[in-house]
């Protein structure tokens, strides 16, 4: 049958839950094709929710809300169906403490705009599977997030959507603000991008379209020691969602597995929101062919 794809997205600004960009129309692509293969859920990293500690926490709400964020009008997002995948939160639960993680349910936990973004752009008509969110743990060890992406690699043999949300290159210090805060506008581009952005995202394009399996996971982890690591990501957060995905899909078994760029928006003149994916779902059958 195959197995689905998985995917890094890089979520960029609150302004993507409304601006129509190529990244968004990937987004809708990749949420048509979970749909059309009747994909069973979602497991979801979030780049802005992190556990103190060594610990790590799965959420388990059974009723979130959406947290507010500022330059978008709430009614672009406010009602959007959330779907909490409760039954699934405890399976990673279970998976994650089996392996010797110091994990824990967090029934208080609200989606945060780094999943909602993803979501409601993969499913705009407010149809979207049943979803479990994971926290990053604060320390920001790649080793550990390594971990956590092989621990739960296991559900995308069952029909799982796996997907880290965190960014290419986010540095909010070393943004050009102005467009955004003056006119709403997120995409305007006074000056190209500069030089340590368009190197480190370079880079970071090389690992995931030229590397598979074992070697992936090494290229991953070894980027953070890149000259410009500091300079694309000014905190580890948004780059963590890359190494639980390499995590994923950097098994043995999935040697010649590279990574695809799907589509790719720059903005705020600094931030790249290149958007990966990793393999591909089995071709549907055409009515009166052989599948």
């Amino acid at each position: 049958m195959g197995l689905p794809p998985v995917h890094f997205f890089s979520h960029g600004s609150p302004m993507m839950l409304c601006e129509t960009t190529e990244s968004s129309a990937y987004w809708r692509r990749c949420g048509d094709e979970a749909l059309a293969h009747n994909v069973k859920g979602i497991v979801i990293m979030s780049a802005h929710w992190a556990a103190l500690g060594d610990r790590i926490e799965v959420a388990t709400n059974p009723a979130p809300r959406i947290r507010p964020v500022g330059f978008v009008p709430s009614h672009d997002y406010k009602h959007y169906p959330l779907t909490p995948d409760l039954s699934t939160a405890h399976r990673c639960l279970d998976l994650l403490s089996a392996e010797g993680f110091n994990v824990s349910a967090n029934p208080h936990y609200n989606w945060i705009v780094d999943v909602y973004i993803i979501i409601t752009r993969m499913f705009p008509d407010g149809n979207a599977p049943p979803t479990t969110v994971i926290s990053m743990n604060a320390r920001y060890d790649p080793h550990y997030h390594l971990k956590v992406g092989s621990t739960l690699r296991q559900l995308r043999q069952e029909n799982y959507l796996l997907i880290g949300t965190g960014g290419a290159v986010h540095n909010l210090y070393r943004n050009r603000w102005k467009p955004m805060i003056k006119y709403l506008d997120s995409l305007a581009m006074e000056t190209p991008p500069e030089e340590w952005a368009l190197e480190f995202r370079q880079s970071l394009e090389d690992v995931m379209t030229k590397t598979s399996g074992p070697q992936l996971r090494r290229a991953v982890t070894r980027l953070m020691k890149h000259p410009q690591f500091r300079d694309a990501h000014a905190t580890d957060d948004h780059f963590m969602a890359a190494v639980f995905v390499a995590g994923v899909v950097g098994d043995v078994d999935d040697e010649g597995c590279q990574g695809v760029m799907g589509a790719e928006t720059w903005e705020l003149t600094n931030m790249a929101n290149s958007q990966f994916t990793f393999g591909e779902w089995p071709k549907l059958p055409v009515a009166g062919y052989p599948g």
